[in-house]
C-alpha cells in the first residue's frame, strides 16, 4: 500500500488551566448590597418626604441618582464569585 502524501501534523493539546478558584475581594458584597440598599431608600425617600431639604432642591434628579447607585450594584454584581 503506497504512502501518504499528506503531512502529519501534531495533534493539539491546549494549555493546562490552573485549578485556583477565584475568589472575590472581600468588599465587593457589601459594598453591593449596600449600593442597592441606598439607591431604594434614595428613591423612596423622595417619594415619600419630596419636600426634605437638600432632596427637595433636585427634584427629579433624585430618581437619576437612584438608579445611579442600583445600577452600581448590578454592576458589582457580575464581578461576584
Amino acid at each position: 500500500m503506497p504512502k501518504s502524501k499528506a503531512r502529519k501534523k501534531a495533534v493539539y493539546t491546549p494549555p493546562q488551566r490552573s485549578q485556583q478558584v477565584k475568589v472575590s475581594p472581600r468588599w465587593l458584597a457589601p459594598t453591593m448590597v449596600v449600593s442597592w440598599i441606598i439607591g431604594i431608600l434614595w428613591i423612596a425617600v423622595y417619594y415619600v418626604a419630596p419636600s426634605t431639604p437638600f432632596i427637595g432642591e433636585l427634584q427629579n434628579w433624585n430618581l437619576l441618582i437612584g438608579f445611579v447607585f442600583i445600577i452600581f450594584g448590578v454592576v458589582l454584581s457580575t464581578r461576584w464569585r
